[in-house]
C-alpha cells in the first residue's frame, strides 16, 4: 500500500500577501491531516519572492502546534549553510514539544551565489556535508563517548526521542551519503525525472548502515502533481505551473504565483515552449485517477511505498481540492 505525504512551498498567489500564503499552508496541513496523509513537509527557498517558505524550522513549529498527529518536517534544511549543532538543537526542541512527529529532511544548497555568500559570511573553514550529517547524528543520540572534535557536547533539550532524518538528493552522492549515515533517502523526481535513477534506491539499500536512530532503509520519491476534477481543468492548472517555472528561471521573476487566468492570456515564445516541454516531464498532470496511475508506476519503478507530492498549483482552493481528490483516489482517510 502506498502512503502519500506532502511537501509545500507556501506559494504566494497572484494578488495575495506572504502572510496569507503562510495561513494557506496552515490550512493545507490541517486538511492533509484530516485526509490521511502521512507527513507534511515545508521547504527552504531564498530569494524566490513568489514563495513564503524561507525558514522551515519556524514554520514547522507553527504547523506542529496547529495539527495533532501528522508528521511535520523540512524538505529540506540546506545544511551547508548552518551549524549542525544549531540545527540539532532546533529539531530537538521541536521533537521535545511534539514527540514522535518531527522529520529532519536535509539537502545541499543550490541557492543564488549572493544567498550563499550572505548565509556563510565570516565563517571559517567549511565542514564537509558528510561530517555535518555525522555531527547531527552524534547530537541526536547524545553520544559523548565516541571520538569527536566536540566529544562532550550535547544538544539540548534532551527529551528521550529524536526526529527522523532524511537526506534529499538526485544522484549517487546523496544516495551514498544517506546510506552511510543510516538515514532515510528522498529522491527528487521533480528535479530530475529519470526512471533509470531507480538504481540509486538499490544502491542505497545495499550500502545502508544501521544506526541507533534507524535500523533499516527508508525511501520516498518526491513529485510535482497537478490534479484537476477534469483533464481540462488539470491542463489549465498545469499551464499556470508552466508559467511559474518559467518565471523563477528568469532574471526578473514577479513576486507571485501566476493565476490560471493570467496564464491563459499569455502566449509562450518558441524558446519558452521548449522549456515548458522539458518541465512537463517533471510533473504528473491529470485527474486524480490519472495521477494515481502515474504515482503507482513511479512507486513500482523505484520500489518504494511512500510518495511525497508537491501540489504546487495556483490558488489555495485548487491545492486543497487537489489533495482531497488524491486522498479519495487512494482511499487514504481512516
Amino acid at each position: 500500500m502506498i502512503s502519500l505525504s506532502i511537501l509545500d512551498y507556501s506559494p504566494i498567489d497572484e494578488g495575495m500577501a506572504a502572510g496569507e500564503a503562510l495561513q494557506q499552508t496552515t490550512r493545507l496541513a490541517q486538511m492533509a491531516e484530516q485526509l490521511g496523509f502521512k507527513r507534511f513537509w515545508v521547504a527552504e527557498h531564498h530569494q524566490v519572492f513568489s514563495v513564503a517558505g524561507s525558514s522551515p524550522e519556524m514554520l514547522m513549529m507553527h504547523l506542529a502546534g496547529a495539527t495533532e498527529k501528522i508528521r511535520i518536517g523540512s524538505g529540506g534544511v540546506m545544511l551547508p549553510h548552518y551549524s549542525s549543532y544549531k540545527v540539532a538543537e532546533n529539531f530537538r526542541l521541536l521533537e521535545a514539544l511534539h514527540p514522535g512527529r518531527i522529520d529532519l529532511g536535509i539537502g545541499r544548497s543550490r541557492s543564488y551565489r549572493l544567498v550563499n555568500k550572505a548565509l556563510n559570511e565570516s565563517k571559517g573553514i567549511p565542514v564537509s556535508y558528510e561530517q555535518q550529517i555525522a555531527d547531527i547524528q552524534k547530537y541526536f543520540t547524545d553520544d559523548t563517548e565516541s571520538e569527536h572534535r566536540f566529544k562532550k557536547l550535547r544538544a539540548t533539550p534532551v527529551s528521550g526521542t529524536a526526529p527522523d532524518m532524511w537526506v534529499l538528493g538526485t544522484g549517487e552522492g546523496s544516495a551514498k551519503v544517506a546510506a552511510e549515515a543510516g538515514a532515510g533517502y528522498v529522491y527528487a523526481h521533480f528535479a530530475k525525472p529519470l526512471k533509470s535513477s531507480a538504481r540509486l534506491f538499490r544502491a542505497y539499500e545495499e550500502q545502508f548502515q544501521p544506526t541507533k536512530l534507524q535500523d533499516a532503509p527508508k525511501t520516498m520519491v518526491s513529485v510535482f502533481v497537478v490534479v484537476g476534477e477534469t483533464e481540462e481543468e488539470a491542463q489549465e492548472l498545469a499551464r499556470a505551473f508552466d508559467l511559474w517555472l518559467l518565471f523563477i528561471e528568469s532574471e526578473t521573476p514577479p513576486p507571485y504565483y501566476p493565476s490560471v487566468e493570467t496564464a491563459a492570456q499569455r502566449g509562450f515564445s518558441t524558446s519558452e515552449k521548449e522549456k515548458v516541454e522539458r518541465n512537463r516531464k517533471r510533473m504528473l498532470v491529470g485527474t486524480a485517477e490519472d495521477v494515481k496511475r502515474q504515482i503507482e508506476e513511479i512507486a513500482e519503478v523505484f520500489q518504494t511505498d511512500e510518495i511525497l507530492v508537491i501540489p504546487n498549483v495556483a490558488g489555495a482552493e485548487n491545492r486543497m481540492k487537489g489533495i482531497r481528490l488524491l486522498s479519495e483516489a487512494f482511499e487514504l482517510e481512516e
